[in-house]
């Protein structure tokens, strides 16, 4: 803010005199500034004091999510000159205070600042809540998402599942391994049969070629008459 002094003063009767006080580059900020003007002369000093007043429309500070208190709460911060109305909304309806929803403030030169109130509130409660502020300067708005409990279920149907037969790496490990097991052992059963039968094969086919021989030398012998009989 700058002051800027008039290029001229004015003198009543008897011996007043009055500057005209220009201000330039006035904002919000500079509202309930002290202007303090001091007079002075020869004989002695004065000073005198006002408070500045800037009108200005409505600023919303803060709007915010809710935080669980005693109650829970929505804080929000709002400045303007003069000072605004506040409105609440909640899926496009105003809210009116009640025992379960009610709005807490104080004023402090050009701030409101306070909570809106929620006693228990429920997954029924949870939404966009708009706060808008005016006065005849202008009107703000800010909207917030409050998240308050989740539902106790959901009312859209969920697919059943299908069980599924899962194996553990051991189970199927130890399955391999019998596996595994038992055709070595097969194949060793089989290589011994068959050494087997190779064996006690022969010396059955040999015993045979015996006999047949001896038959068959009995058989000369008896022809020619030169068999052990004779003896």
């Amino acid at each position: 803010m700058l002051l800027q002094a008039a290029g001229q003063s004015n003198q009543y009767p008897p011996n007043v005199h009055s500057i005209n006080l220009t201000l330039v580059n006035v904002s919000r900020d500079d509202n309930s500034f002290m202007l303090t003007c001091i007079a002075e002369n020869i004989v002695g000093m004065t000073n005198a004091s006002i408070q500045l007043s800037v009108q200005f429309p409505p600023v919303i500070i803060k709007f915010e999510e809710p935080q669980k208190w005693h109650d829970t709460c929505m804080i929000f911060t709002v400045r303007a000159n003069p000072l605004p109305t506040l409105r609440w909304y909640y899926k496009g309806e105003e809210i009116k205070p009640t025992d379960y929803i009610r709005p807490e403030m104080d004023v402090y030169q050009d701030n409101l600042e306070g909570c809106l109130m929620f006693k228990n509130p429920t997954h029924h409660n949870n939404g966009n809540y708009t706060l808008e502020a005016s006065n005849f300067l202008g009107v703000a708005v800010k909207t917030v998402y409050a998240h308050f409990l989740r539902p106790p279920f959901d009312a859209s149907p969920t697919p059943t599942a299908i069980p599924t037969m899962t194996h553990r790496p051991e189970e199927d490990t130890f399955g391999v391994s019998i596996a595994v097991g038992l055709a070595g052992f097969a194949c060793v059963l089989l290589v011994v049969m068959f050494v087997l039968i190779n064996k006690y094969g022969r010396r059955s086919k040999f015993g045979m070629k015996g006999d047949q021989c001896s038959l068959a030398i009995c058989k000369g012998g008896a022809e020619s008459g030169t068999g052990s009989w004779d003896r």
